[in-house]
């Protein structure tokens, strides 16, 4: 099996800042209670009109520019997101689109909430590993504020826009990504949830009038299992692995509230310097929050040729990830 790495990076946030202090003016909180409670001081808004894919090209082509790739090389992409531009086509096809790459390359979307970037490392890896692509293009993109209720206070807090990109290719051995763990438990997956819009609910006036086309949360029990289970499946894949926590130089966590980073981090015995942490800019940008995290990582210098970086992540179904990947190694 091919050793599999991420060899580009790339992300793009919407300008549009909206502060806490905007917030403030919309909705019955304050800038102390949200920073206190999440750590978020203000986070980015796509203008109206601008989809999730348009986000996603730009991150792509400076993905692809990091990588020093011919576009047309790109043999599969992959787009992890629960704001698609439409229900059909997929979002990665609009991508493909924008992008110009036209010569047959597979494209497919990926709805496994915040820990999209993970599960889509996953398949893209496996994909290269096995031999049947070489070259394989991940785009997270989300635009939260088109499915975010501005009168409920408990989520517009949290969430926002945003994209970020990978490019993965095969790389030298021992480097690379080492072993991933996913899981999911549709048992809970009315903890965090968009009722409106499918087959189950399609809309109408009715669920219009009930919001139901609004993403409906259940903060508190999320709390407690993102805790559990983030440090559970972390533990887990760095003990099949073999590898202590002070073996680890960077955590991309989620970016969904820092209590949380900050209780698994400390379940894992992993210092705080050692978490990457965006999330008073950004706030929660769902799948998008781990791939724009690891390109900032890499343009403030924190990663290193060699470095071991752990991508943990928990999400809407629910779902939770882990993943163990060595970075540099490149052909």
């Amino acid at each position: 099996m091919k050793s599999v790495g991420i060899v580009g990076t790339g992300s793009f946030l919407p300008p549009k800042v909206l502060t806490n202090f905007d917030l403030e003016k919309i909705v019955d909180t304050s800038d102390e209670w949200i920073r206190t409670r999440t750590g978020i001081q203000e986070r980015r808004i796509a203008e109206e009109g601008v989809a999730s894919s348009d986000l996603g090209v730009k991150a792509a082509k400076l993905a692809i520019e990091d990588a020093k790739i011919d576009p047309r090389k790109i043999d599969l992409i992959i787009v992890p997101t629960v704001t698609p531009d439409t229900i059909f086509p997929s979002t990665a096809c609009h991508i493909q689109r924008q992008l110009g790459v036209y010569h047959h390359t597979p494209a497919f979307d990926l709805a496994a909430a915040c820990s999209g970037f993970v599960y889509a490392l996953e398949a893209a890896k496996s994909f290269i590993a096995a031999g049947v692509y070489e070259t394989v293009l991940v785009v997270a993109a989300e635009t939260l504020s088109k499915i975010t209720d501005w009168k409920d206070r408990s989520t517009c807090v949290l969430l926002a826009d945003g994209a970020g990109a990978v490019i993965l290719q095969p790389v030298k051995e021992g480097y690379g990504f080492i072993k991933s763990r996913l899981a999911a438990d549709g048992r809970a997956g009315d903890l965090l949830e968009l009722p409106g819009g499918g087959s189950r609910h399609p809309a109408t006036h009715q669920t219009v009038d009930e919001r139901l086309h609004y993403l409906k949360m259940r903060g508190n029990e999320l709390f407690k299992l993102g805790v559990r289970l983030s440090s559970m499946v972390a533990h887990h894949l760095l003990e099949e692995c073999q590898i202590d926590p002070d073996q680890v130089d960077l955590v991309i966590m989620h970016q969904a509230n820092i209590r949380i980073m900050e209780a698994v981090a400390q379940r894992l015995k992993i210092p705080m310097e050692k978490v990457f942490v965006n999330i008073h800019k950004y706030g929660n940008t769902s799948a998008a929050s781990c791939a724009i995290a690891l390109d900032e990582a890499k343009k403030e210098g924190r990663l290193k040729e060699g470095d071991m970086i752990l991508f943990l992540t928990i999400g809407g179904g629910l779902t939770w990830a882990a993943s163990l990947l060595r970075w540099g190694g490149w052909l």
